[in-house]
C-alpha cells in the first residue's frame, strides 16, 4: 500500500522568499524513491532553508488514485507534483490541475522536456532497457527480442503499468512500435514471463536470482550493479522507451511562490549535479551523465505519441492485466 513518510526539513518563521513572501511550507507528491527524496530535499534546504519540505511518495498510479479521490473530497494538500510519468500529468493537465509558469528557468532544458504551455517540466532522462543477473547468464542479452526467446522469456519479470509510471510510458511505447505490439507482450506472456508491481520489484527479484533477466529503468539497475549486486544492464538496440520526471505546480495550491522556487531548483544545474550522484542521465547541457553511462545523444529513443498514448491508458491496462493479471 501506500507509504506516508512526512520529510520536514527547513525553518519556519519570519524569513523572506526571494520575492519578499514569507516563509511557506510545501507538499511534494512524487514517485520519486524515499531514499533519493530525502537527499533531494536536503540539498534543497541547503539552498533554501527557508522552505519546509512535506513529502508524500508512492507509485505513480496510486498518486493519481489519491490525488482524484482528494479532488473528489473538495481539495489537495498537494502542491507540486514530481513523477515519473508524462502521461499521467498529461491527464492532470487536460482535467485543468496544473499550474502555467510562463517564467520558468528552462534554458538549456531541450524543448521536447517541455510542455508548450509551460505546465510542467522534465528534470531527468530515464530509459528503460534489460537488466541481467550476472550468475545465472553467461551471455548478455542485446535486444528486447532476446527477452520473447522461450528460454528466456520464462525467466523474465517486467513493471505493471497497473502499478509503475515508468511501466506505463514503456508498455505505450512498445506498443506504438511496428516491430513489436501487443504481439510482442502476447508472444512474451505465452512464454512465460510474467509482471511484478514496480520496477522495485524487478530489481529485488534479479539481484537475488529469482528471475534472470527483467526490464527495468537503467538507473536502478546500474544502482544496484554499483552497491555489489550481481546484475548488469543493457540498452537494447532497437532503442529505449524514455521518461523525463517532469514536475509542476498544482493549480490549486495555497504556496505558489514557494512551489516556484522548488521547481526552479529542480530546473537548476545544482540539481541537475545532484540528480548524477543518484544515477540519473541530466537533461542540462553540459552536464556530465554518471560514470560508466554512455552520453544521452549516442542513446535510440523510441518515439511515441503520448495524446494516443493517453487515449488508449485505460485500454492498454486492461489489455497487459488480461495478459499477466493484475
Amino acid at each position: 500500500m501506500t507509504l506516508l513518510r512526512s520529510l520536514t526539513l527547513g525553518l519556519l518563521g519570519g524569513t523572506a522568499l526571494a520575492d519578499g513572501a514569507l516563509a511557506q511550507s510545501i507538499t511534494v507528491y512524487t514517485s520519486q524513491p524515499n531514499d533519493q527524496m530525502a537527499a533531494v530535499v536536503e540539498a534543497f534546504n541547503a539552498d533554501h532553508p527557508e522552505i519546509t519540505v512535506e513529502v508524500f511518495r508512492t507509485c505513480t498510479t496510486e498518486l493519481m488514485s489519491k490525488l482524484q479521490a482528494e479532488f473528489a473530497a473538495g481539495g489537495t494538500p498537494a502542491d507540486v507534483m514530481l513523477i515519473a510519468d508524462a502521461v499521467a500529468m498529461t491527464q492532470l493537465k487536460n482535467d485543468d490541475r496544473l499550474l502555467a509558469y510562463a517564467d520558468a528557468p528552462v534554458e538549456g532544458i531541450p524543448e521536447a522536456l517541455i510542455d508548450p504551455d509551460r505546465m510542467f517540466f522534465g528534470t531527468k532522462l530515464i530509459t528503460t532497457g534489460i537488466v541481467y543477473n550476472t550468475n545465472l547468464v553467461t551471455e548478455a542479452p542485446t535486444s528486447w527480442t532476446d527477452l520473447a526467446k522461450p528460454e528466456i522469456a520464462a525467466s523474465t519479470i517486467m513493471p505493471s503499468p497497473l502499478y509503475s509510471g515508468a511501466a506505463v510510458i514503456h508498455v505505450g511505447t512498445m506498443v506504438q512500435q511496428p516491430g513489436f505490439g501487443w504481439d510482442y507482450y502476447e508472444t512474451l506472456a505465452e512464454n512465460g514471463a510474467v509482471a511484478g508491481q514496480g520496477n522495485g520489484t524487478v530489481i529485488e527479484a534479479v539481484a537475488r536470482g529469482e528471475k534472470a533477466y527483467g526490464m527495468i529503468i537503467e538507473y536502478m539497475a546500474l544502482n544496484a550493479k554499483a552497491e555489489g549486486s550481481p546484475v548488469d544492464f543493457v540498452f537494447p538496440t532497437e532503442g529505449v522507451s524514455s521518461i523525463t520526471q517532469p514536475v509542476a505546480i498544482l493549480k490549486d495550491s495555497d504556496a505558489v511562490e514557494a512551489a516556484k522556487v522548488f521547481v526552479d531548483w529542480q530546473l537548476s544545474r545544482a540539481a541537475q549535479e545532484q540528480s548524477v550522484t543518484q544515477g540519473y542521465f541530466p537533461v542540462i547541457e553540459g552536464v556530465a551523465p554518471p560514470a560508466g553511462y554512455p552520453e544521452p545523444a549516442s542513446l535510440t529513443i523510441l518515439g511515441a505519441d503520448p495524446a494516443k498514448m493517453l487515449a488508449e491508458d485505460q485500454a492498454t491496462k486492461e489489455a497487459f492485466a488480461d495478459l499477466f493479471g493484475g
